[in-house]
């Protein structure tokens, strides 16, 4: 595991909340099911960071681990042209994180990030930070914070 993403996590973290640690797992937790099981928390509580295109431009989407987000809110948010989710290599040159490790904070490029109101329900969610083997533990107030994000309805229940 490089622990570069982790440390420009923490680092990032620090300006926010000095006390929030990213927890770390022996065992990559490469989905949300994964992730919820590992902490004994509902799957909703897993905040999955997705990242879309449309032509040259990209946005980020975290919702609830347990939820679906619209392909018409993506549009919407993307504007014309056909989106879809950027491939894994698109995902690393974007955000510096591999898929599965998406932190929805600290991108290598500047774009735009929507936080489904889908995560208002728990007190306490979890993002990935920056290496499969972790997860931060966040409230909905401080994750709006720490990404600048615009608040949106993008998800359904699945």
């Amino acid at each position: 595991m490089s622990s570069r993403p982790l440390e420009k996590v923490r680092a990032y973290v620090q300006r926010y909340q000095p006390e929030l640690e990213p927890i770390i797992f022996e065992e990559p937790l490469p989905t949300s099911e994964i992730a919820a099981q590992a902490l004994g928390v509902e799957v909703g509580q897993i905040a999955k960071s997705i990242l879309f295109r449309a032509g040259e431009k990209y946005a980020m989407f975290v919702a609830a681990g347990d939820v679906r987000i619209h392909s018409k809110r993506v549009k919407a948010a993307l504007g014309s042209g056909k989106t879809k989710m950027a491939s894994p290599e698109e995902v690393v040159e974007v955000t510096g994180y591999q898929v599965g490790a998406v932190c929805p904070f600290a991108l290598e490029v500047d774009v735009p990030i929507f936080v489904d109101r889908s995560l208002q329900r728990f007190s306490h969610v979890y993002t990935a930070a920056g290496v499969p083997e972790s997860l931060l533990p966040v409230t909905y107030e401080v994750l709006l914070q720490m990404t600048g994000a615009e608040e949106i309805d993008a998800a359904s229940a699945e």
